[in-house]
């Protein structure tokens, strides 16, 4: 399937590469740039993804936020419009059976910032910026940005971040736990590719298993999240490849998982 804004390879068996490729803009966000992201992910999971990369074209912006020039002639409506827009996509992108990752060179700000932290985690290199500036703009993130952000550095810092519009370097997000990895931007490609083998390699119904309890338990009180947590554990026991995972374990051999 071609698209307009992105590019999308498979870069190895189940390891799909998404790239913005506005380059000339940014990778700056429009709404047919989001409606091609959510494409895009179906095409993913239809061909049998295991995980996925998300990065920038360009080498100077992973996305520079969501694009000014198309949303200043927007009327209030039309801003909503936009805003539920990019709410459902960044649910498609949560909502994915198999794991995304966010690899981040340069600027990721706005709604570039709200993108990749609907992604699994984030590895950045170390010329990476992070940050939220929209309250610059006489806007407030419209993408998930406060609820996320808030989730992942806690309430304060969120509101620090948010109502300054603060850049956040790569060293930064990484003491913060916004980002998980931080490399030289030369390396950034193959540590996302490592990590994403390693995950490939993995059962990818226990990895989707356990994807999922993460997701949706830190919205849930403790002990429905662990019962949760038991019932997957007991459907897990059922499938063949937890059969294959502990012969290999008892014959030191690696596993040979199928996905079921």
């Amino acid at each position: 399937m071609a698209f307009d804004t992105l590019l999308l390879d498979e870069r190895e068996p189940g390891l799909w590469l998404l790239t913005l490729n506005r380059p000339e803009t940014l990778n700056a966000l429009t709404p047919p740039m989001l409606d091609e992201i959510a494409s895009a992910l179906r095409v993913v999971e239809a061909g049998g993804g295991r995980c996925l990369l998300v990065t920038g074209a360009g080498g100077r912006a992973f996305a520079a936020g969501a694009d000014v020039g198309a949303m200043r002639p927007m009327s209030a409506l039309e801003c909503r419009e936009f805003a539920l827009l990019g709410h459902a996509t960044m649910r498609a992108v949560e909502n994915t059976p198999f794991p995304v990752i966010a690899l981040v060179d340069g600027y990721a700000l706005g709604a570039g910032c709200e993108l990749a932290l609907a992604c699994d985690f984030i590895v950045a290199s170390s010329k990476a910026v992070f940050g939220l500036p929209e309250v610059g703009l006489g806007i407030c993130p419209g993408m998930g940005g406060t609820q996320r952000l808030t989730r992942v550095v806690g309430k304060s810092l969120a509101i620090e971040l948010v109502c300054t519009g603060r850049q956040v370097s790569a060293d930064e997000a990484q003491r913060i736990g916004l980002a998980n990895h931080v490399v030289d931007a030369h390396d950034l490609m193959a540590r996302g590719l490592d990590i994403a083998r390693t995950i490939a390699a993995r059962a990818p119904v226990a990895a989707r298993m356990a994807r999922r309890l993460i997701r949706h338990g830190q919205d849930i009180d403790l002990a429905h999240a662990n019962a949760l947590e038991v019932e997957a554990f007991a459907v897990l026991c059922s499938t063949e490849d937890r059969h294959e995972g502990m012969a290999a374990f008892a014959e030191r051999r690696a596993a040979r998982f199928v996905g079921r």
